[in-house]
């Protein structure tokens, strides 16, 4: 008998199954009683520990938990890095990093950044009037605010009455067509405008959003492009107003080598527009940092094969070496990180409602006179071995199927149909234990193990919360947060309450590369349990959609204490049923008075009593006020 089956197990087998050390970037672990817990400031926090404080506060699951303080330590990861690179390398000017908006709008996102950012002079990326108004509202006169996208006068304007306030703002120009409404504008407000300019890069990133870069990227003007709008300010008597130079070096890129080869080509382009009589005084990278979600290391489009310390100091020694060879002095470098500053920060937490299992749920004995096709089938299954295993498995399908099509002739019964199918998933099983001993899987059957795996319904939508997954089969960290020095003897996808077959993720992290099932636990009758998504902080929150009209969930902010207690920082109380119904045009006011008169109606045709009709409205009101997700009664 293998002695390693005999002995317990332990939570850092469960680290090494989920991976939770390798994508956790230190802000996760596992405790040695099986909770993964939260890490910052030296100390660790449970995260089932603040499940029960949710509880407590009557926080129905799905929530969306983030830790104030993982935010934070990655903007102080982030300027510290370039900060360091800067230093060893006599690097002249500072790090100034912004964050783009769009990558998570909410206010208690975007008001920590602002925040804890000012000691680093972190700003904000802004790529439209709403987002422009975000960040005006928000930092403090001195900060840098970066305006990409198209701009009207409006949009213009704001910018501008920013620069009269103290802010340095910088209007960088995607086509040519902005730059005379920027001079126009200027003009009539008499403000000096900071122009900044992109530039289209031709170097083809990987990773999955690599037609962002290259020629056929949407923004960024060519070479000839340049020279115009060179040209028009020199002509203007503006070029000295033209003193950043922008470029997006691509998003999430898992290849640092892609990054050099694109921080050169921006490096030659800076030297020549200096050279051409710009006062440029920052270049701008974009985005691009990668967040290692499935934590291999590697080139993979949801990995990466590079530290921040390696990003940083790649960016800072090439664009350093460039310059220096043409004796261009250094521009202040910054950089637009949105994923890799909030993914960490945020984890949807939800429980597991129920689940269905591909297994026979009774033993099949044999009885007298039953179809012959029942015999046939125990004796497959009873006969397997590796040499027959492909015709075995051919067998048990026959003689289902041929069952199956009796029943529907009307010449087998629903309880011999029954029978069949306990029959048939007993042997698939059978047949899948058989495939676990052999060096190779004959290809008829690799997709066997992915067939019998449990379906676990969770209390989360996957179009509100997860919406990545759905569109562009984004990789997140999925596993239990609790009972993990427990072995977890189930393989399972996942399911979301929603009606609708794409409701479901049946990829996952895994040791060398994603697999199609997560091992889970067996549910307890009577107990809870509970599963988070890791690093979904970039995006998710705002492309979420009302997919059968699931809205917001509960979402609670924490700060961890360096003693490993833990503060309820700020709770928002997930969209009500009202809420939903208000965002699809229906006034709920109007949608319980039609319901009153309908039951109004069935008093007067004697279906109902009054007193039926009064707690019948009651419980409607309380409907509509209540949250949209499965509620657990306590």
């Amino acid at each position: 008998m293998d002695q390693q089956k005999l002995q317990p197990w332990q939570a850092k087998q469960s680290a090494d199954l989920y991976g939770i050390e390798r994508w956790g970037n230190d802000y996760f672990g596992l405790s040695n009683d099986g909770h993964v817990t939260a890490k910052t400031l030296n100390t660790e926090v449970a995260l089932l520990d603040i499940v029960k404080g949710m509880v407590e506060r009557d926080l129905q699951m799905p929530v969306l938990l983030r830790v104030e303080n993982i935010l934070d330590a990655q903007i102080k990861r982030l300027s510290e890095a370039f900060s360091d690179a800067i230093n060893n390398a006599s690097y002249t000017q500072p790090y100034h990093g912004v964050y783009p908006i769009k990558v998570n709008q909410q206010a208690q996102v975007v008001e920590e950044i602002a925040d804890f950012g000012k000691r680093y002079h972190h700003g904000f990326e802004v790529g439209s009037k709403a987002e422009m108004i975000i960040a005006l509202s928000t930092l403090e006169p001195g900060r840098l605010i970066v305006c990409n996208g198209y701009k009207d006068e409006e949009f213009i304007d704001l910018g501008l009455q920013a620069l009269k306030l103290g802010f340095d703002c910088f209007f960088v120009i995607e086509t040519p067509s902005e730059l005379p409404i920027i001079i126009e504008r200027s003009r009539a407000i008499n403000v000096r405008p900071m122009i900044g300019i992109r530039i289209k890069m031709i170097s083809q990133v990987s990773g999955h959003w690599n037609s962002t870069s290259g020629d056929r990227s949407i923004f960024g003007l060519t070479a000839t492009q340049l020279i115009d709008v060179v040209d028009g300010l020199r002509q203007e008597g503006m070029l000295d107003c033209l003193k950043l130079m922008h470029c997006h070096l691509g998003s999430q890129i898992p290849n640092l080598e892609d990054i050099r080869n694109g921080v050169i080509e921006a490096s030659r382009y800076y030297v020549d527009l200096v050279r051409e009589g710009a006062a440029l005084t920052h270049i701008d990278f974009g985005g691009g940092l990668a967040v290692d979600y499935s934590g291999i290391q590697s080139e993979d489009n949801h990995s990466r094969n590079y530290s921040l310390e390696d990003y940083c100091k790649t960016m800072v020694e090439t664009l350093k070496a460039t310059l220096d060879n043409e004796a261009i002095a250094h521009p202040i470098i910054v950089t637009e990180s949105g994923r890799a500053v909030v993914a960490y920060a945020s984890v949807l937490l939800f429980n597991i409602l129920d689940t269905t299992t591909f297994e026979s749920t009774v033993e099949s004995l044999a009885e007298p006179g039953e179809n012959p096709l029942l015999a046939k089938l125990r004796d497959v299954s009873n006969q397997l071995t590796k040499e027959n295993i492909e015709q075995s498995y051919e067998l048990v399908h026959q003689y289902r199927n041929q069952i199956r099509n009796g029943f529907k002739e009307g010449q087998v019964d629903l309880r011999c149909r029954a029978t069949a199918e306990n029959i048939f998933l007993d042997a698939l099983h059978n047949i899948a234990d058989v495939l676990d001993v052999m060096d190779e899987i004959p290809s008829t059957m690799e997709g066997l193990k992915l067939s019998l795996a449990d379906i676990y319904y969770g209390n989360f939508s996957l179009f509100q919360s997860l919406p990545d997954i759905w569109a562009i089969d984004q990789l997140f960290p999925i596993m239990p947060i609790h009972r993990l020095d427990e072995e977890p003897s189930r393989q399972a996808i996942l399911a979301d309450i929603t009606c609708d077959c794409d409701g479901k993720i049946d990829n996952f992290v895994g040791q060398t590369e994603p697999q199609k099932t997560l091992p889970l636990h067996p549910l307890k009758v009577g107990e809870e349990y509970y599963l988070g998504v890791f690093l979904v902080g970039a995006y998710q929150e705002t492309l979420g959609d009302l997919h059968n009209l699931f809205g917001d969930t509960n979402v609670v902010s924490v700060r961890l204490n360096r003693d490993g207690s833990f503060d309820f920082v700020k709770e928002m109380i997930g969209d009500t049923i009202a809420d939903v119904l208000s965002y699809v045009e229906y006034e709920p006011k109007q949608v319980e008075l039609n319901y009153r008169n309908i039951a109004e109606r069935a008093v007067q045709l004697g279906r109902i009593t009054v007193a039926e009709r009064q707690e019948m409205i009651k419980a409607f009101r309380a409907s509509l006020q209540g949250y949209t997700y499965y509620e657990r009664e306590h």
